[in-house]
């Protein structure tokens, strides 16, 4: 019994440091507790470590952690990539021996069918995709995707490391090499940035985890259920929960006692009914479940608000600016926006035709702001202040697009108009495509 309910604690703590770790720094979990466990996980601990490692070992120990860990997380390697397969074979390699008997027929054909599902898209998302890196080769149509913005990409912006002319929505990423359409972040659980081309396959990969995680805790479940009423039953007087002498059975310290002691009760018996193999893999696939399922979510929270990874963090810096009462907004000049509307040919009363035909705009020129194939523009710009004070010289490439006097102040992140947001159906259907 002991050695389960060690199992069962030690599961939930690795699957909770994990959660924190890997998703703490998000915007969206900036000024919460994970965000806290993860600064404190990070940041404070790891500084106090090294503090003390300094005063015993001159810091030899941190030194050697700290190269390890830059390897692990801003090196191009395939460790993270191995480990996160070879967990999912190792535990499917335990876990179906142990309860293949007990399955029914459709049951292993859905298995069948849903495990090699990661493997897939792990293997899509993994695999450099020409649609997300830019190169020399597809640069000019790269300059097409998308328009500039003037909040978060402004035009004439290169990239030192790659020298051309940054698209809008990119971003050089320091451990591909390269710089990736649509950047949304460098993933080390496949090894690869996501971006334009292979971002929908993450995706996919995300559900697909989460299905299988779901419905291996669901098969564990399923066929451990006998065996563990059966012993409890047997055993059920040595479960029952025992407060302590003159606990107040009313107060929620008491409730949440006796909750978690009946947890890691239930968690013990289904541990002694099907042992390691099965018991072990169902309880880690149970807690592990909502790690890929929260970051889909928060992914699909990112395709419904028109936004990437990269670009919520430049949001979030403008929110809090704009919290600080800093931020100043205004209209773009009308005569600086292109017309992406095509011309229409006048109909002509006697001509027999039902309706007019759309006449496509010429090709254009390959300067550094082309016409794209966006159907919106941007209409705002904006402006940080030093001072708090309304701007007073603006730099060039805002002022060729925007009157000084024009800028107000802006407090809210709601009246700034997203280009990139079309709505979520719209913004999904534009990852499905590309």
């Amino acid at each position: 019994m002991a050695f389960a309910q060690a199992i069962a604690i030690f599961t939930i703590t690795v699957s909770v440091v994990t959660f924190i770790a890997f998703f703490g720094r998000l915007p969206a979990f900036r000024n919460t507790p994970i965000g806290f466990c993860h600064r404190l996980l990070v940041l404070h601990i790891p500084s106090f470590l090294r503090n003390l490692d300094l005063k015993l070992s001159n810091g030899r120990v941190t030194n050697g952690s700290a190269r390890l860990g830059h390897y692990l997380m801003y090196e191009k390697h395939p460790v993270v990539l191995v480990f996160f397969l070879g967990l999912v074979t190792a535990s499917a390699g335990l876990f179906l021996p142990a309860i293949w008997h007990l399955l029914p027929l459709h049951h292993k054909l859905l298995v069948m069918a849903i495990l090699p599902q990661p493997y897939y898209f792990t293997y899509l998302s993994a695999k450099r995709n020409p649609e997300t890196f830019i190169s020399g080769l597809n640069h000019a149509a790269q300059m097409r995707h998308y328009p500039y913005d003037r909040i978060l990409y402004y035009p004439g912006t290169y990239c030192k490391t790659c020298r051309f002319l940054k698209p809008p929505r990119s971003k050089h990423c320091s451990i591909c090499k390269s710089c990736v359409s649509r950047m949304d972040h460098h993933c080390v659980w496949v090894n690869n940035c996501l971006g334009r081309g292979n971002y929908k396959y993450f995706l996919a990969l995300l559900l697909s985890t989460s299905i299988m995680l779901a419905y291996g805790a669901y098969l564990a479940y399923m066929t451990l259920s006998p065996l563990v009423h059966e012993h409890y039953a047997k055993y059920e007087r040595w479960y029952k929960y025992k407060p302590e002498p003159g606990a107040d059975m009313t107060s929620w310290g008491t409730y949440l006692d006796m909750k978690l002691h009946y947890f890691l009760m239930y968690t013990s018996i289904y541990i002694d009914a099907g042992g390691v193999s099965a018991s072990g893999v169902g309880l880690l696939a149970l807690l592990t479940w909502p790690l890929p399922l929260g970051l889909l979510g928060y992914q699909l929270y990112l395709v419904y608000a028109g936004m990437t990874t990269n670009e919520s963090s430049k949001w979030a810096d403008w929110r809090d600016d704009m919290a600080d009462g800093v931020v100043f907004l205004a209209q773009r000049k009308l005569e600086t926006m292109q017309d992406y509307r095509p011309k229409v040919t006048a109909p002509d009363d006697s001509s027999s035709s039902p309706s007019p035909i759309p006449t496509p705009p010429p090709t254009p020129p390959d300067d550094e702001e082309p016409r794209t194939t966006w159907p919106l523009e941007s209409r705002h710009v904006l402006v940080r202040t030093t001072n708090g004070q309304p701007p007073t010289r603006l730099p060039s490439r805002i002022a060729s697009v925007a009157d000084k006097d024009s800028f107000e102040r802006v407090w809210d992140l709601g009246a700034v108009e997203n280009v990139y947001d079309l709505g979520f159906f719209d913004n999904l259907l534009d990852i499905l495509r590309h």
